[in-house]
């Protein structure tokens, strides 16, 4: 019976290590399998949906992007939708860009072009090329996407638009990467996949705090409602994750994540390039109002203390020789990792994301909240008017 005699650290250690993994299963069955069973219940019918299909204008900011335009543009126009129109905000070099725009303009009559003047000071060019798309848009419902951004397929728009019920405002859509071979490309694919189970999760469940202008549909009223960008007019960043954060509800709040209605970008092949677009979400981030960071917060942190505590204790079970109590240990990881690699793969299939996850999941698991912080030193040790208009 010795074996079962834990003393005070032991006992201490496993119930922590268990009240811990209790909260971790909430967080993964409650918050992080949503879009699998969001895409469950589609498939079996159980979702309501729209069956009119309001026209539709696309907004793209383009900087600099000829080569990605050339790439997305001619899948944007093909999409199998009745009516709609797609508007290309031109900011940067207008040679090339402007060649090829007007060149395939002449073969789509619903495609439109304009650019951000130079002279602008007051209002991030972003945000003024969102702005100036908006006002040109002859349409209620717009659908913002990026340069870089390529539909899976042609029934992109329709299931988004299946998602505008005469209640919604706001439809949030998942953007992912093409798959990579490097470990770069693993690192982001992942940071991607996660970060998508927690917002899109949040919203799943009623409680949305942000959006990616990637794949992102509002109304134009709700965007002149809100007078625009208005409220973070001096921050270069907030066009997409602060904008969706003070607009969303949820009653006005939509997601979709049929594998069809998915774009993807190009794997990344510089990790500035990376942590610059994370520096800029860390910018934004402490504007977030609602408890939704908090609660990410505190998951990071759960997560954390249990590694800590399983680990501490299986290593006072093998220094004592008593190994139950390292098995107990042992175990209640086996079960979190088990809990954790079903639910993310299965939630990675279900997004038709081509990769899977083994063992690299416990080196994610602790690289992940280590890189978050690292992005949010990063940016308090900046110089602030780096985010700031110019």
């Amino acid at each position: 019976m010795e074996a079962f005699a834990f003393n005070a650290s032991e006992q201490g250690l496993l119930i922590a290590a268990g009240a811990l993994l209790v909260i971790q299963a909430i967080y993964y069955f409650a918050l992080y399998n949503r879009i699998n069973l969001r895409n469950r219940a589609a498939r079996k019918n159980e979702l309501r949906f729209s069956d009119e299909l309001p026209p539709i204008s696309i907004l793209i900011c383009a900087h600099n992007e000829t080569e990605n335009l050339r790439r997305s543009l001619p899948a944007m126009l093909a999409q199998d939708y009745p009516q709609f129109e797609l508007i290309v905000i031109n900011d940067g070099e207008k040679n090339e860009n402007e060649a090829y725009l007007s060149q395939l303009e002449d073969r789509h009559k619903n495609l439109y072009h304009s650019f951000v003047p130079n002279s602008s000071r007051y209002i991030s060019r972003k945000k003024l090329a969102i702005t100036l798309g908006v006002r040109a848009a002859r349409y209620e419902w717009l659908v913002l996407t990026e340069a870089n951004c390529l539909p899976q397929s042609n029934q992109w728009l329709r299931l988004l638009a299946r998602n505008f019920t005469s209640r919604t405002e706001v439809v949030l859509g998942y953007s992912g990467y093409e798959k990579g071979g490097g470990w770069l490309q693993k690192q982001v694919s992942f940071d991607n996949l996660f970060a998508s189970m927690r917002y899109l999760g949040f919203a799943l469940a009623g409680s949305p705090y942000m959006g990616i202008g990637r794949n992102l549909a509002y109304r134009k009223s709700l965007f002149f409602a809100q007078k625009g960008f208005s409220a973070h007019l001096d921050l270069q960043r907030g066009d997409d994750d602060l904008f969706v954060n003070q607009v969303a509800t949820s009653n006005n709040t939509r997601v979709e994540t049929d594998p069809a209605s998915i774009v993807r970008m190009l794997p990344l092949d510089r990790k500035r390039d990376w942590w610059e677009e994370k520096i800029g979400y860390a910018s934004t981030t402490p504007l977030y109002k609602g408890i939704q960071r908090w609660l990410n917060g505190w998951e990071t942190t759960t997560r954390l203390l249990f590694h800590i505590a399983w680990i501490a204790a299986m290593v006072v079970g093998i220094l004592h020789a008593h190994w139950l109590v390292a098995g107990i240990a042992l175990l209640l990881f086996g079960v979190r990792f088990a809990m954790q690699a079903i639910i993310i793969n299965r939630t990675a299939k279900t997004l038709d994301e081509k990769r899977s996850y083994g063992l690299i999941l416990f080196v994610f698991d602790f690289l992940q909240p280590l890189q978050s912080l690292n992005w949010k030193l990063r940016y308090r040790f900046r110089d602030r008017r780096e985010f700031l208009r110019k």
